[in-house]
């Protein structure tokens, strides 16, 4: 009976990622900032292998990790908590959820106060704590409801339970979750109950009403299967309540810790999803950096417990939604890496998997670890077959012999490109993928021992036709078995798909019997455009339709390969390229129909299992 336990630690990032400038976050760390306080301690965690997470070796290093750790990436476009939950969940959000730095609109909050028959007090972006300290006792003599927002897409509403009793005021919750849709659809609303006289005490009866998430989850996925969700803390709330078998909300850290073992000492079988708030709603956003790392080393203090939990199929995974570095003057969400930390009697022990493209990655993990295939299609690569120590048995020969492998990096010098030649030779690729300026070269080194594929009108596709044409020909009398060509997306985005046709067609016919295939860029395309591409490639006569050049947003998915499995012609084969990071991922991309995969990591990742690639 398989069992996942999957904590976030609520805030609790590892670092800005590359686009934190533009979320007003560089040079947030939080887990760094914590660690800044005498008050912190995590050496539990750090035996699972927390300190060697990229960017967290400032930590101390532990010779051997008994746990499988990576750093995620947020692909959504936010640092809240509905998105960041979403992500985990395998729902990647393109656009950021509404904020309200100037208040909310003067319409939503006349129908807000038509329905509950309150007034509303300070519509300003505030601190949770100062904003009752500032409008308590005129809410308390007036009886109007304070509401508040902050840099999140959220709508607060905080009240004096003798003035509002509980129910009452989540009551007006239920009504302004109903207003907040459309323009107005903010991620949350937030019951803020305080008590006690002034400057007034925050009580633990918040309670969150979440927007319900715009498609599947994995929770969903599970549900559908008939397992279990178990949801601790404030999960319920974050998911609506959706794909939730089981629930049980929590006053802070220390019950979330207990209810989770107390799930894991019964029967179930799926999921426990726990949350853990306090590091977010009590310490980072007051800036209070002891008290963050005072809760941090209390988790680390019951992190053994956890572990006792676990039974032979269970999973321990400990990831975070965002980070709230508590040291930085701003005391809002910060856009960060955060941390996975997986562990468990089946874990293969030190494993570092090093940045992951996505937080989706754990869904994708989980729903592969239960042996679920979501009926709809749910974002992230799984990294189930890099964590365990035994699982399926992954044919490496097939693998190496469907990769290109490949170096198209700037700076590549001839020695680097001789030792990928050395590496295809070795490993049994079915090419060496190198620029254009090295295929002569490369060609009389590697003589008739390896087939050399080279790119056009890479990485933009910008060329003309005919100069697309000349780099082929000349890249051929220079040696070129395999031509991968980019196409001119421009001309897709304005739906002359004729142009592109007959630009594939042109360049096959200068390829002559050698392979020709045709780089895509399916992160720049609809699912329209994509399917408009599968029927153009077929037409033309190439060998072969390619997801990604690598360079771009993102690369290879699971999802792409399916659609061009279902709508490409019989004669055309299909390239996965970008982003395959691990065995499994190459495993699953040939399972789902692709026979060739555009990759520089699978060789890589042999030749440090042989201590080859220090």
């Amino acid at each position: 009976m398989k069992r996942v336990f999957l904590i976030v630690l609520d805030s609790v990032g590892i670092g800005e990622m590359p686009d934190a400038a533009d979320f007003g976050d560089e040079g947030s760390n939080t887990l760094r900032a914590a660690s800044t306080s005498p008050y912190f301690s995590m050496p539990n965690m750090g035996k699972l292998g927390l300190f060697q997470i990229d960017g967290v070796e400032w930590g101390p290093q532990e010779a051997e990790p008994q746990g499988a750790v990576a750093r995620m990436t947020e692909v959504s476009k936010g640092k809240d908590t509905t998105i960041g939950h979403w992500e985990i969940a395998g729902v990647i959000s393109p656009q950021p959820l509404p904020t309200f730095p100037e208040g909310f609109p003067k319409e939503l909050l006349e129908a807000f106060e038509k329905e509950t028959g309150r007034g509303v007090l300070c519509n300003k972006p505030y601190s949770g704590t100062e904003v009752i300290k500032d409008y308590g006792e005129e809410h308390m003599r007036t009886g109007k409801l304070i509401v508040y927002t902050s840099a999140d897409s959220v709508f607060q509403i905080a009240a004096h339970e003798s003035v509002v009793p509980i129910d009452e005021l989540y009551r007006y919750c239920e009504i302004a979750r109903r207003l907040c849709t459309g323009p107005y659809g903010v991620g949350r609303v937030i019951a803020r109950p305080f008590e006690g006289e002034y400057p007034f005490k925050r009580t633990s009866r918040r309670h969150d009403y979440s927007l319900t998430p715009p498609k599947e989850t994995m929770l969903d996925a599970i549900c559908k299967a008939g397992k279990d969700v178990l949801a601790v803390g404030k999960i319920y709330d974050i998911f609506a309540g959706q794909g939730i078998t089981q629930m049980v909300r929590t006053t802070g850290n220390e019950e979330g810790i207990q209810r989770t073992l107390e799930y894991g000492a019964g029967e179930f079988e799926g999921l426990c999803f726990t949350n853990l708030v306090d590091y977010d709603m009590l310490y980072g956003h007051r800036n209070d950096v002891e008290g963050y790392a005072k809760a941090l080393t209390a988790f680390d203090q019951r992190l053994p417990e956890l572990l006792a939990m676990l039974r032979e199929d269970d999973l321990l995974m400990i990831t975070a939604d965002h980070g709230c570095d508590p040291i930085t003057p701003s005391t809002d969400h910060s856009r960060e890496y955060t941390p996975w930390v997986i562990a468990g009697p089946k874990v293969k022990k030190g494993v570092n998997l090093s940045t992951r493209a996505s937080f989706a990655d754990i869904a994708a993990t989980i729903l592969d670890y239960l042996g679920i295939e979501p009926e709809q299609e749910i974002a992230g690569t799984s990294a189930l077959d890099d964590i365990l120590a035994a699982n399926r048995d992954i044919d490496r020969k097939q693998i190496f012999q469907a990769v290109d492998h490949t170096l198209l990096a700037q700076t590549a010098t001839w020695e680097e490109i001789r030792q990928i030649c050395e590496d295809g030779i070795r490993y049994g690729t079915a090419s060496v993928c190198i620029p254009p300026s090295y295929v002569k070269r490369a060609k009389e080194y590697v003589e008739e021992k390896m087939q050399i594929c080279t790119v056009i009108g890479f990485p933009n596709g910008y060329q003309t036709t005919a100069v697309k044409v000349f780099e082929t020909k000349d890249a051929i009398a220079n040696g070129a078995d395999e031509i991968d060509m980019v196409i001119n997306l421009g001309d897709v985005k304005e739906g002359r798909f004729d142009l592109v046709e007959q630009e594939i067609r042109l360049l096959k016919e200068a390829c002559g019997t050698r392979i020709l295939k045709v780089i895509i860029e399916t992160c720049l395309l609809t699912e329209e455009e994509k399917v408009r591409m599968c029927q153009a490639v077929t037409d033309a006569g190439a060998d072969f339709i390619k997801t990604s050049t690598g360079f771009s947003a993102a690369g290879a998915t699971f999802a792409d390969v399916k659609l061009f499995a279902r709508h490409v012609g019989e004669k055309v084969r299909i390239k996965a390229a970008g982003g395959i990071s691990s065995f499994a991922d190459a495993q699953q991309f040939l399972e789902l129909g692709a026979s060739r995969l555009g990759t520089s990591r699978i060789v890589k990742l042999a030749k440090q299992e042989e201590g080859m690639d220090r």
